[in-house]
């Protein structure tokens, strides 16, 4: 998929200093599927073009379902590689995240000037229609040409494909330039290929700052962007509601936060000391828990470093007073395989982890965990596929995330707790988190687990 960036500006070489990427140079940089390529086709004081080639990998699309849909061929046969999609923006926020910030060095004038720009973008979805492009540029002050792609043009009768050979024209702020691709262009395509949750709604919100909330198109944008999460949606909308409103109601927690903050209580509620976060990711749940004086040590576990990383810099470990570093651990392990270092804590909780195991592969941590670390309590959340009907979104049978190996009904959920808590002598109680459906219950499933208790 290609796009490219011009300006007339006089001197036009001067698209290298905002971009941060030298006229003479081609940057090439990795990306979760395949690679992308930064160049510039020219670069003249009368006229400079940068393209950004991103190309997709279609075997590692198909192993991680990056982008599928529900239909049985489409990780293997789809339009990823060629058209312009979600890939592509991720692709143009790497390549110039400093450019969208607005920061230049050696131009900060002309970073915060607008400019004359095009953009073209020769193959994109639209997804709604060959006028979409123009309800969602035009209202910005872009002057949008879109040609619709013939289906096949040597049968005309066939009609049009979804597909458009777009140009955009502007006098525009460059970072507002890159914000309104980044956001919109997923938006032209309807999809996304990865996971959204709460923190879409932090960089929606970011990136639509100055012009989403008075956008026509707003509510579709919104929903489109967030992949029709209506959670999402309903934090977005609410920070768009009109400071003298005085009947707005407050919105209402995000799922994740009502989960974390359950998880929270339980732990605080057992006169634990020292808890272990076992695939504690980014960190979260230890944010909560840090400021507690209760716990004494706090241990956060992952398999992936990446996510270790993101926790230290989301705990800002390195600017901690000393007394917190000193109750703080974080550390790579595998919930399958022993590991000492888990043993002598008073409690443990799992949040969100034991659907991203294979079924047949939840004996290890069962026996790792509940066998051989036996912390006094176990805390272990998992989403209730019941409660999945409720998202009509939602393809009928699929799981909530890409990487969920299962997903289990509350009744599911109660004997697998139940034989596990038999097993390894161990009482359990269960309770639901988020909002209640009077048949199907609620979208999070809780079990926590104490020793001594109801055995």
């Amino acid at each position: 998929m290609l796009l490219t960036l011009t300006t007339t500006h006089q001197p036009a070489t001067d698209l290298g200093f905002l971009l941060h990427k030298h006229p003479d140079r081609t940057f090439t940089f990795e990306l979760p599927v395949g690679q992308a390529q930064v160049f510039y086709p020219e670069a003249t004081a009368e006229r400079c073009t940068v393209a950004v080639l991103v190309e997709v990998d279609p075997v590692l699309i198909s192993r991680g379902r990056q982008g599928a849909g529900s239909l049985p061929l489409e990780p293997y046969v789809n339009d990823r590689p060629y058209a312009a999609s979600s890939f592509l923006s991720g692709a143009l926020r790497a390549a110039f995240g400093t450019a969208m910030a607005g920061r230049s060095k050696e131009r900060p004038d002309l970073a915060q000037a607008a400019l004359p720009f095009q953009v073209q973008l020769p193959a994109v979805p639209s997804r709604g229609g060959p006028d979409l492009a123009g309800r969602l540029f035009a209202p910005l002050g872009y002057h949008v040409t879109a040609r619709p792609h013939p289906l096949d043009p040597a049968f005309s009768e066939w009609g049009d494909s979804p597909y458009l050979d777009l140009t955009l024209d502007a006098e525009i702020r460059l970072k507002d330039l890159l914000a309104h691709l980044s956001v919109l262009i997923p938006v032209l395509d309807d999809a996304k290929h990865y996971y959204v949750d709460e923190s879409e709604v932090d960089k929606l919100l970011r990136l639509g700052e100055g012009w989403l909330e008075d956008h026509p198109e707003r509510d579709l944008i919104t929903r489109r962007a967030l992949k029709h999460q209506r959670s999402l949606q309903r934090a977005v909308q609410a920070q768009f509601a009109d400071d003298g409103e005085e009947d707005v109601p407050s919105p209402e927690p995000r799922l994740n936060d009502q989960r974390l903050d359950a998880v929270t209580a339980e732990l605080l509620a057992s006169g634990a000391k020292s808890v272990l976060d076992l695939g504690c990711g980014e960190g979260k749940l230890l944010a909560r828990l840090l400021p507690e004086r209760q716990f004494e040590r706090l241990t956060g576990m992952d398999v992936s470093l990446r996510e270790l990383a993101r926790a230290r810099d989301r705990l800002r470990l390195d600017e901690l007073p000393e007394t917190y570093r000193q109750r703080l651990t974080l550390m790579q392990g595998s919930l399958t395989y022993r590991d000492a270092r888990l043993s002598g804590y008073d409690a443990a909780a799992l949040v969100e982890v034991i659907e991203h195991l294979d079924p047949q592969r939840l004996w290890t941590l069962e026996r790792v965990v509940f066998g051989q670390a036996r912390p006094g309590m176990v805390i272990v959340t998992t989403p209730n596929e019941e409660y999945n009907a409720t998202w009509t979104t939602l393809p009928a049978g699929s799981a909530r995330h890409t990487d969920h190996r299962f997903e289990w009904t509350r009744a599911q959920f109660q004997a697998w707790a139940g034989g596990v808590a038999a097993g390894y002598g161990y009482g359990v109680s269960f309770k639901e988190i988020g909002p209640q459906d009077a048949a199907l219950g609620s979208p999070t499933q809780m079990a926590i687990f104490s020793q001594g208790a109801g055995q």
